[in-house]
């Protein structure tokens, strides 16, 4: 069962969590994340399990776009260079600094993350793609 494609927007924490559990499990490369600098943004493509299906029987990604607002920094911990290997998102967080300011962190399993300092919440997820059918489940420990 396919599903319609998600649009879906971040502006606080709250929001943040919706799109961090759309994306759990989702899989890229580093070569398909950028820091547009000089447009202050972020962005990743990525293949998004489709959580929402599994209830409808269907095993399923799509591909999704990602766009962060509002960037000044990036810092990246443990993602490997050359942009060829996997890396699988467990979660997108927010930490408040001077609110509305902070940092949102990506988690990707095996201990890489990324920090992007932001000077708000300003974020959205776009299905690009249809969906496809998956080999797996994603698992948990």
């Amino acid at each position: 069962m396919t599903g319609a494609p998600l649009k879906l927007l971040a502006l606080d924490a709250e929001d943040l969590a919706v799109v961090s559990a759309h994306l759990q499990d989702a899989v890229l490369k580093a070569s398909d994340m950028a820091y547009l600098a000089r447009e202050r943004r972020f962005v990743l493509v990525c293949s998004r399990f489709d959580w929402a299906a599994v209830d409808g029987g269907a095993c399923q990604r799509r591909r999704t776009g990602m766009r962060f607002e509002q960037v000044s920094a990036v810092r990246a911990r443990g993602i490997p260079k050359g942009g060829d290997a996997a890396l699988e998102l467990l979660a997108i967080r927010f930490a408040p600094e001077l609110e509305p300011a902070g940092t949102i962190e990506l988690v990707f399993a095996g201990g890489a993350g990324l920090r992007l300092t932001v000077e708000c919440i300003e974020a959205a997820l776009d299905d690009l793609s249809p969906a496809w059918q998956a080999e797996t489940v994603p698992g948990h420990d």
